[in-house]
Formats: C-alpha cells, sequence, structure tokens
C-alpha cells in the first residue's frame, strides 16, 4: 500500500459504484485473480476521460476488459476503443463482458503480442492507457509516442510497483531486479522526455500521466 489504507478505504467508501454488471465483473476479477485496476484508480481514470473526451482510445492490456468498460462508460458518444491482449482464457472473458454490456461496436479488441500490435497501429489516438507487461513499457514508449498527437494523454499504470520502486535494486528480490530497472528507466524518460509534461500520481499502485507537449 503505497499510502495509508485508512484514506483509501475511506475514498473507497465514496464510491458510487458502475453498476451490477461492470461490479459483477470487478467482484469476479478479484476473486479469480485477475488483474484489473483497482477501484480509486477506475475513478481516476473516469476523470480523465471526461475531461479529456478523446476521439480514440488506446488500452495496452484488456485483461477482462473492466477498464475498457469502464472508460466507455464516460467517453464520448462517437468515441471508440481499442485493446490489445494476448492471453487466450481472458480474450473469450473480455469479448463476453463486451456483448454483455452491448459494447461490441464500440471497443475493439486485437488479439496478439503488443508489440508487435502496436507496430502495426495508425494513429492518432488521444488517450493511451497502458496496463500490461510492466517491462515492456519503456521498448513500447517509442512506438507510442508516434501514435499520440500534440495534447495527447498516456497513462501509465502500475509505475510504483507497490513502493518498491524507491528500494535499491539490490533491495528487490533478484527475479523482479529486470522489472524494477526497467520501470526506474521508464519513469526517468517519462519525465525528463522534452515532448512530454508528466506527473507521477501515488493513487492505486501508483500511475503516471503524461500529456505530449
Amino acid at each position: 500500500m503505497i499510502v495509508n489504507e485508512r484514506i483509501v478505504d475511506y475514498i473507497n467508501s465514496l464510491d458510487r459504484g458502475n453498476g451490477p454488471l461492470i461490479d459483477g465483473i470487478e467482484r469476479d476479477a478479484k476473486k479469480n485473480h485477475v488483474p484489473i485496476i483497482r477501484k480509486e484508480m477506475s475513478a481516476f481514470l473516469k476523470t480523465l476521460i471526461t475531461a479529456k473526451q478523446p476521439e480514440r482510445i488506446l488500452e495496452v492490456g484488456t485483461a477482462v476488459g473492466y477498464s475498457a468498460l469502464i472508460m466507455g462508460q464516460v467517453m464520448p458518444e462517437h468515441c471508440r476503443i481499442t485493446t490489445i491482449e494476448k492471453f487466450q482464457p481472458r480474450i473469450v472473458a473480455a469479448k463476453e463482458n463486451f456483448k454483455r454490456a452491448g459494447q461490441e461496436d464500440r471497443i475493439c479488441l486485437l488479439e496478439g503480442d503488443a508489440e508487435e500490435i502496436l507496430k502495426e497501429l495508425e494513429g492518432p489516438f488521444d488517450f493511451i492507457f497502458m496496463d500490461a507487461a510492466k517491462g515492456q513499457y519503456i521498448h513500447w514508449l517509442p512506438v507510442i509516442l508516434k501514435l499520440m498527437p500534440k495534447g495527447g494523454i498516456l497513462v501509465s499504470d502500475n509505475v510504483l510497483r507497490e513502493g518498491g520502486i524507491v528500494e535499491s535494486r539490490y533491495a528487490v528480490e533478484r527475479r523482479d531486479r529486470t522489472i524494477h530497472k526497467r520501470m526506474r528507466e521508464y519513469l526517468f524518460e517519462l519525465t525528463h522526455n522534452d515532448s512530454l509534461q508528466t506527473s507521477i500520481i501515488p493513487i492505486g499502485d501508483g500511475a503516471a500521466v503524461s500529456v505530449k507537449c
């Protein structure tokens, strides 16, 4: 927990929910240990979408479709979401959830490896949500930036790694050192790239919000 657990609990107690269907998807995902965005992050994401009013959204990491449906609740009527997932069981679940929500025409799920798919996509996407393999963020960033127009927003989730990002690499378990190193490189690039204005926010598991200048 990055911030005080009592504060997070209080913030989440104010949440009005997202309706029976999406709330049910959230409960099932947690029960089955499927990684989805945290409740406070979902509220933050909806606020950003509402403020930006994007025309095209790109999501890297669909999981079971929870975050795409969250964004779909508040995006403009003409907006469309393109989302990428490679894990077949989650693809099946996401497609079913999009169908149940009546959102098949507004959410396009691309199946396969994000690195290959990103190279083939045509932008611009004025809102991009990164929530996939954390060790790959730094490798995907050059392509992501090419897909973004000036004023486009990039939201990167899980960037503080439960607070472990502040630790020395030698204090991190050996199996996690590569991801730890790459995430630090990613955050440095986001905050030092002259084409981006970035704020790192200790919400959920840490989020970086970057605007292309």
